[in-house]
């Protein structure tokens, strides 16, 4: 049985609310014992906030706004995370970043936005929970322009490129790793830059209910993500990288809550 935590769950999202709580037991039972909720909009932070405060010790949340969500800010914004960062459940702010790949925002307003949740971070001194998708160069410099005010930060859910990986290792970031490394078709060069990630970089996340992890045998019939998958992708990114999955887990659990100071 492994000891880890999930930093990355959507348990907010529609699809759970029906069985929201058995879902945080079932995790429990499969070896995952804390769980990050991610916000990604002043409304979905709130929530997640509020949630986990019900699970004090259990369950903690992010404050953030996606970069999909950037067209959404507005002056109002950094002072409502602000306010939501300040409870006692909020370990993080974001997710937080640029998305290029799709562009539901415009760009200007992504990287405006995206920097000003960086500043606030450190105006809190709280870590950075990150996105940064086709991106790199506009992410990269932001990160390079404040990182001697940045506490700590960890890229979500990476799928980069050997190069981005490694400059984000010498910025002193985190990478957490999701199922995108169980895909023998998108994740194949993920899957074999892993081993790249120093030990006591990495952190793993399962982004439920998005990015089922593919190679699993068994798989719920609606292709719903959940948390206690996380072992199996735990148990992947091992044996890519080379190391024993118990004791390498025992060093990302150590690594999580360090991170996130819970």
């Amino acid at each position: 049985m492994y000891n880890l935590i999930d930093i990355g769950v959507n348990l907010m999202h529609k699809s759970f609310n029906k069985d929201r709580e058995e879902l945080v037991k079932i995790a429990e039972d499969n070896g995952v014992s804390s769980l990050i909720l991610t916000g990604t909009t002043e409304k979905s932070s709130s929530e997640a906030m509020k949630y986990a405060l019900k699970h004090d010790s259990k369950l903690y949340s992010t404050a953030g706004v996606h970069p999909h969500n950037a067209r959404d800010c507005n002056e109002n914004t950094i002072d409502n995370l602000r306010k939501i960062a300040k409870n006692k459940s909020v370990v993080a702010i974001g997710e937080c970043g640029l998305d290029y790949n799709r562009d539901f925002s415009p760009r200007n307003k992504q990287k405006k936005w995206f920097e000003r949740q960086v500043i606030l971070s450190s105006e809190l001194e709280m870590p950075l929970f990150l996105h940064e998708r086709d991106a790199f160069d506009d992410f990269s410099s932001i990160i390079e322009k404040h990182e001697n005010n940045i506490v700590n930060m960890v890229v979500h859910c990476f799928t980069g490129s050997k190069k981005a990986l490694n400059k984000y290792l010498d910025l002193g970031a985190y990478i957490g790793i999701t199922g995108w490394v169980c895909d023998e078709r998108r994740g194949k060069d993920l899957a074999k830059i892993v081993n790249i990630i120093p030990e006591d970089k990495l952190m793993v996340e399962t982004d439920a209910p998005f990015l089922i992890p593919r190679n699993m045998l068994k798989k719920p019939k609606n292709g719903r993500n959940e948390p206690k998958f996380l072992p199996h992708i735990m148990e992947v990114t091992a044996e890519n990288m080379g190391k024993d999955p118990k004791e390498l887990s025992a060093i990302v659990y150590k690594n999580t809550k360090s991170f996130f100071n819970i």
